[in-house]
């Protein structure tokens, strides 16, 4: 094998042996955090300990319109206690909903558009030594104004605010550092790689 152009790649079909697993915190929401023991896959040395945060998995927007404008968020995040620029986003917590179905309903809720194109960009995990979280992150265009119905934003969201940002400024943002939200230099990065940032844009659903 030529090993300089060797394409990396993960190896999903590797998962080292558990030899107790206990969960420390779990109620009715679907985010719970479990202790782990593992040991390695071939033996030595004793077991050791892990914490993982469960986490159903989320859904990422980079919502553009045919100016080349992208919608974003302003939301206060404790952890970081930060007001982040965003982008809509949601949690996969509707059972087996198929990915692009949360990311629909996302945008209608936060935003209030629907689009009548939808392209996955990706998918990642978003911080895997903590948690088994995975973000899908789509490109929707040909965007139009709707209502979110009987939705009423609540907690942080309802003091969400929104705002239409050229592109261009999103990601130079990202790239000095004044837009510094994971999912966002993901999806404008992505975004640009790919040559998805211009007018008339849109695909169907990978």
């Amino acid at each position: 094998m030529d090993t300089e152009r060797a394409i990396p790649s993960d190896r999903p079909d590797e998962s080292w042996p558990v030899t107790e697993s206990t969960y420390l915190y779990r109620d009715s929401w679907v985010v719970a955090l479990r202790a782990d023991r593992i040991l390695p896959p071939h033996g030595g040395g004793e077991p050791f300990r892990r914490l993982v945060v469960e986490h159903p998995g989320a859904v990422v927007v980079l919502a553009i319109d045919d100016d080349r404008r992208v919608l974003c968020l302003k939301q206060y995040r404790h952890p970081v206690r930060h007001v982040l620029v965003e982008l809509p986003a949601g949690l996969r917590d509707a059972g087996d909903e198929p990915a692009v179905e949360t990311a629909k309903r996302e945008l209608l809720e936060e935003a209030e558009l629907v689009a009548e194109n939808w392209t996955h960009l990706l998918s990642t995990w978003s911080s895997p030594g903590i948690t088994d979280e995975r973000m899908e992150i789509f490109l929707a265009t040909g965007l139009s104004e709707a209502s979110r119905g009987d939705f009423v934003p609540d907690h942080e969201e309802a003091e969400m605010e929104t705002l239409w940002v050229p592109f261009d400024d999103l990601l130079a943002g990202v790239l000095d550092g004044r837009v510094a939200d994971g999912p966002v230099a993901q999806a404008v990065l992505a975004t640009r790689v790919r040559g998805l940032d211009g007018v008339g844009l849109g695909a169907t659903p990978e």
